[in-house]
């Protein structure tokens, strides 16, 4: 593993450790399809394909937790999302 990756993996897991059980909300891609959160998806990439290579792969990731947020927005599910709490009209 190269530096890059293995420091973004110790920063991920940082996160997922200490900042991440603090927010009071999950990954909205986690709760809509089952299977790890967008934080552990793309630490398993950036560890298996680099920081470089990983790139795409996360930011489609983060492109599907976006749209599982709007269908939960719009469902009986409140307050989970990796984006804020639910529900929320999205605006970036």
């Amino acid at each position: 593993m190269s530096l890059a990756a293995s420091a973004a993996d110790r920063l991920i897991r940082v996160y997922q450790r200490r900042i991440s059980p603090r927010k009071g909300y999950a990954c909205a891609h986690r709760v809509a399809h089952g299977g790890t959160s967008c934080s552990e998806a793309i630490r398993r990439t950036v560890v298996a394909r680099g920081v470089l290579r990983g790139v795409r792969p996360s930011v489609a990731r983060f492109v599907a937790c976006y749209q599982a947020a709007g269908m939960l927005a719009q469902s009986d599910v409140r307050g989970v999302c990796c984006c804020g709490g639910i529900p929320i009209p999205f605006r970036f």
